[in-house]
């Protein structure tokens, strides 16, 4: 079998939260290159004092976190979920791969991403695959580019499952955290009234445009470059929150300031071993759970007001 090696350099004082991070990628774990207390840990675990050269020259002030995707799995939506997670957080980080190839990006998207049917209504389509439809699904067509969504993850399936029988001709939605717009995209085609993206990245957000573009509805769907709500205003009866636990518990004070009286908001991208400490700022917040789901080793909840 054919792998993929990853690897993300972070500083020092941020490898734990980038471990989390790295470890939400894949079920067989990850290995962490660390040589700030070299000479101390050779004397304690080997109990030598004659250190390799080579080793001595090793970086003292960042950590490289290794991971292995496999040939099965989508190795290009893996390291744009890494990149947008990692940003999310404001950790420093520099990112390489063996195996992919930037200039050959939507060749690596072909390879692994096919259309899949969502729930009871949604098909996601590849922009270049012919979908015959037999069940008269909604069919979003999308062309995930150098950002993540695509459905395959279980965080995006686990929304766009859970965003279908919540949206009608009145919705007004907001997706914090966007990457390729799919869960925009797909409330609008659905029926919302009109839905509104922000991603702090920026080709994140151009990719999104372009997939509004792709299907024919740019008219109803707005992409904004911003940090969570710092650049939204107004009152939204559908928000979605795809990104990670620590960002989800740094949203939950805030975000029903762009909530209607009836909203719903949709938060995933929770690994398991965060769940309590999701659920007791949910709690903390003024929320309830009105549903709750799970996918592989990911949470998540819809939630409304108490």
């Amino acid at each position: 079998m054919n792998w993929t090696e990853i690897t993300v350099s972070v500083p020092l004082e941020f490898t734990d939260a980038a471990s989390a991070i790295a470890n939400m990628t894949v079920p067989y774990g990850i290995y962490i290159e660390d040589y700030s207390d070299l000479e101390t840990a050779a004397l304690e675990i080997a109990h030598i004092d004659l250190i390799d050269e080579e080793l001595i020259k090793r970086d003292r002030n960042n950590s490289i976190i290794h991971i292995y995707i496999s040939e099965c799995d989508n190795a290009a939506e893996s390291l744009e979920f890494l990149k947008e997670r990692l940003s999310a957080e404001g950790i420093p980080f520099k990112t390489e791969a063996v195996g992919i190839d930037d200039s050959d990006w939507n060749e690596n998207w072909k390879k692994y991403f096919h259309t899949i049917e969502i729930g009871e209504k949604l098909a996601v389509v590849p922009s270049w695959e012919d979908y015959k439809n037999p069940d008269n699904r909604t069919v979003l067509s999308i062309d995930p580019g150098a950002a993540f969504g695509t459905g395959t993850h279980a965080t995006t399936s686990l929304c766009l499952e859970m965003l279908q029988n919540k949206v009608d001709s009145t919705t007004k939605m907001l997706d914090i955290g966007c990457g390729s717009g799919i869960l925009a995209l797909a409330s609008v085609l659905l029926g919302a009234e009109n839905a509104i993206g922000v991603d702090i990245d920026a080709q994140s957000v151009k990719t999104a445009k372009e997939n509004a573009e792709i299907n024919g509805i740019s008219d109803k769907a707005e992409f904004i470059v911003g940090d969570l709500a710092d650049k939204i205003s107004g009152k939204y009866d559908l928000i979605c929150a795809n990104i990670v636990a620590d960002v989800i518990i740094r949203l939950l004070p805030d975000v029903s300031d762009f909530m209607t009286d009836n909203a719903t908001l949709i938060v995933s991208g929770i690994i398991d071993i965060r769940k309590e400490d999701v659920l007791l700022a949910i709690k903390e917040n003024g929320f309830t759970v009105a549903e709750e789901h799970y996918k592989d080793n990911w949470c998540a909840f819809a939630l409304e007001r108490k």
